[in-house]
């Protein structure tokens, strides 16, 4: 991914691949581009509001395309009470894709990955690469590859 127009271009095919229920971990850097593909998802399946880091909330909740999204940024995340309290748990079910910046702050609190995205930076742009963690998420790398 060289620049933000293939982040995008993945974020397409992403979007016609993705279910409810999917859990997706997206590991990287500050500035590898994490919320870019969560912001070019959204616009991509019609989303057409401000789409922001929830560094600061932890969560923010979209709706676009019949779709509940559900986006994570917990890089400043600390206190396993605070994850309980907000009702954090709650979140991850059957009708909502629940995308997760930074995943590793909340081990054990979170449910596994259905699909981790890895970004680097490279000298000349990014990478991603992806890894499924499950029937669901093999199911949907494989509708990537189609």
């Amino acid at each position: 991914m060289p620049d933000e127009e293939s982040t995008s271009a993945f974020a397409a095919r992403l979007a016609r691949a993705i279910n409810p229920g999917l859990v997706i971990y997206l590991h990287g850097d500050l500035g590898a581009g994490k919320t870019t593909l969560v912001r070019a998802l959204l616009t991509e399946l019609g989303y057409r509001g401000r789409v922001k880091s929830p560094t600061y909330t932890l969560l923010e909740q979209y709706e676009v395309a019949g779709k509940q999204f559900r986006h994570f940024d917990l890089y400043r995340f600390r206190d396993a009470t605070e994850w309980e309290a907000a009702g954090f748990n709650d979140e991850f079910n059957c009708q909502n894709i629940c995308l997760l910046e930074w995943p590793e702050k909340a081990a054990g609190l979170i449910p596994p990955a259905d699909l981790e995205i890895n970004f680097e930076i490279l000298p000349d742009g990014r990478n991603i690469t992806l890894y499924a963690q499950s029937d669901t998420g093999t199911a949907c790398l494989n509708s990537l590859q189609k």
